[in-house]
């Protein structure tokens, strides 16, 4: 990695930093555009002309250069290397089912550690709109400093809302870390809050949106998830250990399946919080997990008279007096009369008529259809 791809932080033994991106998870709420054949990741939701999981990796290049990691499904691998030219082959981890981020995380920190143990891991989704790219690489350049003492380092998103939506952390009290003078101790992890409490929490200016970022040694990450989830630990090491030996397909057959299914905030990071072992960088870049629809529409605001956002490669939307969001995937004429927050999602064999209020409710909608056996449209 040369001089010119290190942030204006400048962080001792950034060589051992490797960037892991777990591209997991389908996104069920915003289907039907993500489906289990192309997750969100692979979609571009922002009408940037890049896919998520390719604007991540650019995101990261400049930070870690070649010491880039990816976690996802072996149904996903194709579309994935395509995206990803760039990763090196035996940079890629394949899961044969999806285990939920923990097993994910520790998969790689288990890899890692087989090629360095003092290696410094930083774990970051691949469907999550971040910018600009420089302010948040300025917080994982801090985070990485941090690490070097010996913490977890999750990275707070400063609040613009009161969200319900998303956990928050607690700010304790500041840490003295060289290279690192935005870092605090976390007091606590909290759960996704109601509107009520969530509203103190953005008065108070100490707690942050839980983005669920995490830059850690890989040494102490294994060590909390071999202490609270030791049948994980062992499972995902003996995947590692076989990786390096070369059998890590025969292994990782008999073995992923029987992993537990938990988050990596489940398994690591409340309980090291309790520990005292996990840091804070608050920053205040640009944050979306574009978990709904509604989220696309505030992503992606109305750039005329219209009201309605239209996304699609070959649109044929007609509007009057309306707006909302329209996601198409056809060549169909689409018109919208008369209707306020509408959300539209139209493609080849499914249709999504809901608002903006109720995109959350997408989920249930898609559990209701795997329910009526229609498993070909998800």
């Amino acid at each position: 990695m040369n001089q010119q791809q290190l942030s204006s932080t400048q962080v001792t033994g950034l060589d051992r930093f490797w960037a892991v991106i777990p591209a997991g998870g389908v996104g069920t709420r915003l289907w039907p555009l993500s489906r289990a054949a192309a997750p969100k990741f692979l979609h571009d939701l922002t009408g940037s002309g890049q896919t998520l999981i390719r604007a991540t990796y650019d995101r990261l290049h400049p930070l870690a250069g070649d010491n880039i990691m990816v976690v996802t499904g072996q149904a996903h691998r194709d579309a994935v290397c395509a995206q990803l030219a760039g990763v090196a082959k035996e940079n890629f981890l394949l899961e044969p089912e999806p285990k939920d981020s923990a097993a994910a995380i520790g998969l790689a920190a288990a890899v890692l550690y087989e090629r360095d143990p003092d290696a410094i891991m930083g774990s970051f989704a691949a469907d999550q709109v971040i910018g600009p790219d420089e302010v948040f690489r300025e917080a994982v350049s801090e985070a990485i400093a941090t690490a070097r003492t010996d913490k977890i380092v999750t990275i707070g998103i400063k609040p613009t809302y009161p969200s319900t939506g998303f956990g928050y952390i607690r700010q304790g009290e500041k840490l003295n870390i060289t290279d690192a003078p935005s870092a605090y101790k976390v007091d606590k992890f909290v759960e996704k809050p109601a509107s009520e409490v969530a509203q103190r929490y953005v008065a108070s200016g100490k707690h942050f949106w839980n983005a669920g970022m995490f830059v850690a040694p890989v040494k102490l990450l294994l060590a909390h998830l071999q202490e609270h989830e030791p049948q994980l630990f062992e499972g995902v090491t003996a995947i590692a250990k076989a990786n390096t030996a070369g059998d890590m397909e025969t292994v990782m057959s008999e073995v992923w399946s029987s992993l537990p299914k938990t988050s990596i905030d489940y398994a690591v990071a409340e309980p090291a919080a309790e520990a005292g072992d996990v840091a804070v960088i608050p920053s205040d870049f640009i944050w979306d997990d574009v978990g709904d629809f509604a989220a696309i529409a505030r992503l992606n605001p109305a750039t005329d008279e219209s009201g309605v956002t239209v996304i699609g490669e070959t649109p044929r939307v007609y509007t009057e007096d309306a707006d909302g969001v329209v996601v198409t995937d056809t060549s169909r004429v689409i018109a919208l009369i008369g209707v306020e927050d509408i959300v539209v999602v139209d493609t080849p064999d499914a249709l999504l008529v809901t608002t903006t209020e109720h995109a959350q409710s997408v989920k249930q909608a898609v559990e209701s259809i795997k329910v009526h056996g229609d498993d070909d449209v998800l």
